[in-house]
């Protein structure tokens, strides 16, 4: 009887009120957060390496492009001047920044190399380079 009287004070204007009333007005349980944060942990598990593997493209591809651009350059040079000298400015950055481009060439060859300063790429792409032939280096998963 105590009970259904303290019922009726806590939600005026009902007479037949009852516990199950009280307990679900407002808010979250306990399981559904925890299903939530459960699921925030599992996206996260998957989307951060994720991201992380797509930065590390990325960069390795500014390297790559800012390389490809200067050998361009220098090829265009040897065919109207017979010479790799003086045909660009180095050392050069790349577009992005993250690697600095040096190789001073020669009249008649040239070795570009791409070193990146940070740790936001592979350990084997940290170094990359390409010659007058074309020949890139390294060799495997980086080109």
């Amino acid at each position: 009887m105590e009970t259904r009287r303290l019922i009726k004070q806590a939600i005026p204007g009902r007479s037949r009120a009852t516990p199950a009333i009280i307990r679900h007005t407002a808010g979250f349980t306990l399981i559904e957060l925890m299903i939530a944060v459960a699921v925030i942990g599992i996206l996260a598990a998957i989307a951060i390496p994720s991201y992380q593997g797509y930065v590390e493209r990325a960069r390795v591809s500014d390297g790559q492009a800012k390389l490809m651009e200067l050998a361009g350059q220098l090829e265009r040079c040897f065919t109207n001047n017979y010479t790799y000298e003086g045909c660009v400015s180095l050392p050069a950055d790349s577009d992005d920044g993250y690697y600095e481009i040096t190789g001073p060439p020669s009249p008649t060859s040239f070795t570009l190399t791409a070193t990146h300063s940070g740790n936001q790429v592979k350990a084997d792409c940290k170094t990359l380079t390409i010659d007058q032939t074309g020949k890139t280096t390294p060799e495997s998963g980086c080109w």
